[in-house]
């Protein structure tokens, strides 16, 4: 049912009429699950493209969250960080040997298997179970699949200038980039960012999962409905990279680098009698 476009996703699609109100005014409500008054009936058009910069204007704002949550937030941050964080010792080295492996020179001179040891490890970042990633690197053999890994890496860090980060990562996921890896997808991909720019990327992987992603942990603990990812006017490489500065900028400063912050982020959603 089209009636408008749902204000937090622009998109005119899975719109349903909740309930009418006086004067013929309807309470509709989109799949996103955000709900508001529609108040005149228009004629279903078709959902206009809207530009890089329209929707990145449109994404949730840390002023959004209302001031009480925040207080609520930074009360559980206090809380935590009065704890001493029990880091990995093996994580600084680990970041640091992958950014060397991960640098113009260092990733075409590489041996391949550490780049299909990257795919596999937790330290840092648990990507999770990439059956489908060895999958096709077993089949391919080390010097394809190596090659293959290397274009996919290669353009994610260093693509086209004109080419914005977001949509160079969607040109990945999607499946656009004959070259791209098969398995490379949002978990490696962001961990790799995570690696590259370690003060800018949280080392939250996915932006949405029945464990929690970015968009899971953006409502629970700031109460802030991110657009879902298979909305027509959004890309998932646009939601994945400005999902994580929102919570950047969120999440502050007093962390002693993005693994603390985003285990804060990790705690604090399931922290339910302390939001409220």
């Amino acid at each position: 049912m089209a009636l408008v476009m749902c204000p937090l996703c622009s998109d005119d699609e899975d719109i349903e009429v909740i309930r009418t109100l006086d004067g013929g005014h309807r309470l509709v409500k989109h799949r996103c699950g955000y709900e508001w008054e529609h108040k005149e009936p228009t004629v279903p058009q078709r959902n206009p493209l809207r530009t890089f910069d329209d929707l990145k204007t449109r994404f949730p704002k840390p002023e959004d969250v209302d001031p009480e949550q925040l207080q609520r937030v930074a009360r559980l941050k206090k809380q935590y960080l009065a704890v001493k964080p029990d880091f990995d010792p093996d994580v600084a080295g680990y970041w640091s040997k992958y950014q060397q492996i991960f640098s113009s020179d260092g990733l075409w001179s590489c041996d391949s298997r550490v780049l299909k040891d990257f795919a596999n490890s937790e330290v840092g970042a648990r990507p999770g179970n990439q059956a489908t990633f060895n999958s096709a690197w077993n089949d391919m053999g080390d010097a394809a699949a190596g090659e293959a890994t290397r274009k996919t890496i290669e353009y994610l860090l260093y693509g086209p200038d004109e080419v914005p980060l977001e949509d160079r990562l969607q040109h990945l996921l999607n499946g656009t980039k004959a070259f791209a890896m098969t398995g490379f997808k949002e978990a490696l991909l962001t961990r790799a960012l995570c690696v590259m720019y370690p003060d800018r990327f949280l080392t939250i992987l996915k932006y949405t999962t029945e464990a929690g992603g970015k968009r899971e942990i953006a409502r629970m603990v700031y109460g802030l409905e991110l657009p879902a990812p298979e909305s027509v006017n959004w890309t998932l490489g646009r939601l994945i990279l400005w999902s994580n500065d929102l919570l950047n900028d969120l999440v502050g400063q007093g962390f002693a680098n993005q693994q603390h912050a985003a285990a804060f982020l990790w705690w604090a959603k399931d922290q339910v009698e302390g939001l409220q």
